[in-house]
């Protein structure tokens, strides 16, 4: 067997769309570069789309509601996530196959949900076979020797028990869901999940905590986080509130948000950002 690609017996097209990235990496010191390199060396028929390489640093529960959202524009491929405080460690690398698509990376809880939106019925293996790995191996960069490797593997036609050892999917890490409550008066205690880059606070709330505390479009919403009280629109659209307005509504990921209109809701917070805030309609 080659390094630039290990073919289906049938020598056929690519069974995969194409991989994905979704990483920690950032774009310095080249980490991303490398991942685009071994992917075309293995499969260079298939397309490698960066998701995300924006994930915070060791933010497996941030990478994985990454993941998970993508699953919905997609094409179907192998998906690659890499956010591995446990490199090195004895955490094991696994590749997962749901529908129509595969997810290669760690077991940490980083790849079960988005696998399992794509799909409940999952197939599951340790990635024990070497020879599918960049040799020699670092013990600090699985993105580019392991999980890489393997997915274009995977991508050009390798099945996924020639990948691993087959595990039961049931044995994958799985971690806890962010947590939503509206109490019996009406008040919701959210998750802060991420702050975007126009400062937009993503909360752990939907349209069913919405839909619990009583919101209409037009309604003033108190928010508070510590010792600071701020007052909001619950609205649709940013433009709704004035310019520098406060506005409370569903982003793009279907997600309860705190935002200012051409401005920066993250400063309204205490810093560091807190990981609890509660809204009440009011």
């Amino acid at each position: 067997m080659t390094r630039r690609a290990i073919r289906a017996a049938d020598g056929g097209l690519p069974r995969y769309g194409c991989i994905t990235l979704t990483t920690d990496y950032g774009h310095g010191a080249g980490f991303v570069g490398a991942l685009h390199a071994v992917a075309f060396r293995i499969a260079p028929d298939v397309a490698v789309i960066d998701l995300d390489h924006s994930v915070p640093p060791q933010d497996v529960r941030l990478g994985a509601l990454r993941l998970q959202r993508f699953m919905s524009f997609v094409p179907n491929g192998v998906h690659v996530g890499v956010v591995d405080p446990g490199v090195g460690s004895t955490r094991r690398a696994v590749a997962i196959t749901a529908g129509r698509h595969a997810f290669v990376g760690p077991d940490n809880g980083l790849l079960l949900w988005a696998a399992e939106q794509a799909s409940p019925e999952l197939r599951a293996v340790v990635l024990d076979r070497p020879e599918l790995w960049l040799e020699p191996r670092s013990r600090t960069f699985d993105g580019r020797d392991v999980f890489v490797p393997v997915a274009a593997h995977l991508a050009a036609g390798v099945e996924l028990g020639d990948a691993g050892s087959e595990v039961d999917p049931s044995s994958l890490v799985r971690l806890a869901r962010p947590g939503a409550r509206v109490d019996a008066g009406g008040l919701g205690e959210l998750e802060v999940l991420q702050v975007d880059g126009f400062g937009n606070v993503q909360l752990s709330g939907d349209a069913t905590t919405v839909s619990t505390l009583g919101l209409q479009i037009g309604d003033t919403v108190t928010v508070r986080t510590g010792g600071t009280v701020v007052r909001a629109l619950y609205a649709e659209t940013f433009a709704e509130v004035p310019r520098g307005g406060i506005a409370v509504l569903i982003d793009s990921d279907g997600c309860l948000a705190l935002s200012v209109n051409c401005g920066r809701a993250d400063a309204l917070l205490e810093t560091p950002l807190p990981q609890t805030l509660t809204i009440q309609r009011g």
